[in-house]
């Protein structure tokens, strides 16, 4: 069975890295099989950016099966499919697993088939040998049973063959009613059914992955971000599940960064070592003299995976900037070859890149390393000519510009232009400074779902990440986010029909429905959406609500006369909001 996956890619970047930043020498054969921290991990569903295991689906059904085994992932990955949810193998399935219900093995014949699967055809392979020992089908029929079921359309192709397997089956002793739900099972492999060898196939790099996750996060932070865009999760809830699972992950750096996210060999690597403004504030020295704002990073959950001692920071890359050319880049890091940047001046005439590169290195903050806040390093950009000047002159040149008093972007300002510019902050998730007025409106957490109980109403409020309506299904699947973590919104075809609109377009969304539990999974079945767009859109304005901030003003500086219309130096006057693009899948 021949793959040509993109987390393959992923996974051959991240054996690399393990080889060159920790000497360990594995591959998709050697990798530790049955691994019980990495089983544990996944009965946890803590699956965010595995492969095959990480839909909002799979997530659902694994604290359910709690898988052990390899087998169990290869049942897995077969199981939460069109196929075998449209077959009603399921429910079945799990009740036999659960011990809620006794397996069906109406004749010995297919004990023997069925037992691996507990009396229910996951496979196709199993489907051939229902037909040949259950219905007395030929290898040649059942192999054109097994075509029918290979198409992947909607087509009931499988149909043609109801007569003579139904009958067959009663022939040989076996009652009507199982024949029929027999059939109906193995029907369901018109929609995208699994041979056994693919799924197998699929739970080798799904183990794999999480192998690779549960035990080097960094790494496997690293390579994801590297093979984008692939999955189910933007670079955003990437780099959030890798710090809530220990790694350090630092800002773009002019200084630092080469084109792909690396791992730098230590926190306190004197390459770095003008970096500390930045990664105390994402900020550098500000004339204003007001106080810089803080870091708002978290700190790694107890419990979590990511408890290796030998977890390395990750250094985010170039290509995180947006819009910025790998030739550009490339100019960059290989002029940096002969010693540090000390200056955007530096940065222009060294590598030989446009003021337009420098700009999207400013606008994501890549210049902090130089004690320049954003508003000073496009200051300086703009100071720029349209070429780059010799040495002497454009110290000459340097040394004319007068000193100015910019202004200090609010906090809330700081995250959206992160946002803009790599897709992420590293600073605080947008919807912490949206927490009180959140509040004040009566919208819980997500983190609180876990606390409330089965059946209670709810309100609750996030970002959309990801809107899935699997096949021509009546319910839509929404995961959203805030500060505190996913909420997983259940919408049924009606109401997403009367709601459609807001649906579709909102950005952020308020939620209001009954809390559905069921073990561990905990889902929203939602009654009410309300589009909460323009409640985003004012976090540019705001401070970071925990702590008492200055105001960010600068009253009486005048005018940049550098600046124009169609390219807004003062950030806060270009378009607000957040820009968080959801990943849609039908």
């Amino acid at each position: 069975d021949c793959l040509a996956l993109g987390m393959l890619t992923c996974m051959k970047r991240a054996f690399n890295f393990l080889a060159d930043a920790k000497g360990i020498e594995l591959d998709l054969a050697t990798i530790p099989s049955e691994d019980p921290r990495t089983y544990a991990m996944i009965r946890k569903a803590d699956t965010l950016g595995t492969f095959q295991i990480e839909s909002r689906a799979q997530m659902a059904m694994l604290p359910r099966m709690k898988p052990r085994t390899f087998y169990d992932l290869v049942i897995e990955v077969a199981i939460v499919r069109p196929g075998p949810i449209q077959g009603d193998m399921v429910h079945p399935y799990l009740r036999r697993r659960e011990g809620k219900e006794k397996a069906d093995y109406p004749s010995e014949a297919l004990r023997d088939v069925l037992k691996k699967t507990l009396g229910v055809p996951l496979f196709q392979e199993q489907a051939m040998k229902v037909a040949i020992v259950g219905a007395g089908f030929t290898p040649a029929e059942a192999d054109a049973l097994r075509r029918s079921m290979a198409t992947f359309k909607s087509t009931g192709g499988v149909t043609k063959f109801e007569d003579k397997m139904i009958n067959g089956m009663v022939e040989r002793g076996y009652t009507r009613d199982f024949a029929e739900r027999t059939f109906k099972q193995i029907e369901g492999f018109g929609s995208y059914g699994f041979p056994e060898s693919h799924a197998a196939s699929f739970a080798k790099i799904a183990y794999a992955s999480s192998w690779m996750k549960c035990h080097h996060p960094d790494i496997f932070c690293a390579a994801l971000l590297n093979a984008q865009p692939m999955g189910f999760y933007q670079p955003a809830q990437i780099v959030r599940d890798a710090r809530d699972h220990g790694v350090e992950v630092r800002p773009v750096c002019v200084n630092a960064s080469r084109w792909d996210c690396t791992l730098e060999d230590s926190p306190s690597s004197p390459a770095f070592a003008g970096e500390g403004d930045h990664a105390k504030h994402g900020g550098g020295a500000l004339l204003t003299g007001e106080a810089p704002p803080p870091r708002y990073a978290r700190s790694p959950s107890p419990g979590n995976p990511g408890e290796d001692s030998n977890l390395l920071p990750l250094r985010l890359g170039l290509r995180m900037v947006r819009g910025l050319a790998n030739e550009h880049a490339a100019r960059i890091v290989a002029a940096r070859g002969e010693a540090p940047y000390a200056s955007v001046e530096e940065v222009w005439r060294r590598a030989g890149v446009p003021p337009a590169a420098l700009e999207k290195l400013a606008d994501a903050d890549a210049f902090a390393c130089l004690g320049l806040s954003r508003r000073e390093a496009l200051w300086q950009v703009r100071g720029l000519g349209e070429a780059p000047l010799p040495l002497f002159a454009a110290a000459e040149a340097q040394a004319l510009e007068p000193a100015v008093a910019l202004a200090r972007m609010t906090d809330g300002r700081e995250v959206v232009e992160d946002y803009g510019a790599v897709s992420l902050s590293l600073r605080a998730h947008p919807l912490a400074f949206l927490r009180p007025e959140l509040e004040r409106r009566g919208l819980r957490p997500c983190a609180d779902l876990a606390r409330i109980k089965d059946g209670a109403r709810v309100e609750m409020a996030g970002l959309v990440l990801i809107r899935q309506r699997p096949g021509k299904g009546n319910v839509t699947f929404i995961t959203l986010e805030d500060e505190s973590g996913i909420a997983n919104v259940i919408l049924w075809q009606r109401r997403f029909e009367e709601q459609r609109r807001v649906v579709m377009g909102a950005a952020m969304l308020g939620v209001k429905g009954v809390l559905q539990r069921e073990g561990e999974v905990i889902h929203v079945v939602a009654d009410r959406l309300e589009d909460l767009g323009g409640l985003l859109s004012s976090v540019g304005e705001r401070q970071f609500p925990h702590r008492f901030s200055p105001a960010d003003s600068a009253r009486g500086a005048s005018p940049d006369p550098r600046e124009k219309p169609t390219r807004a130096l003062a950030l806060a006057d270009r378009e607000t909001g957040i820009r968080v693009k959801s990943r849609d899948f039908h």
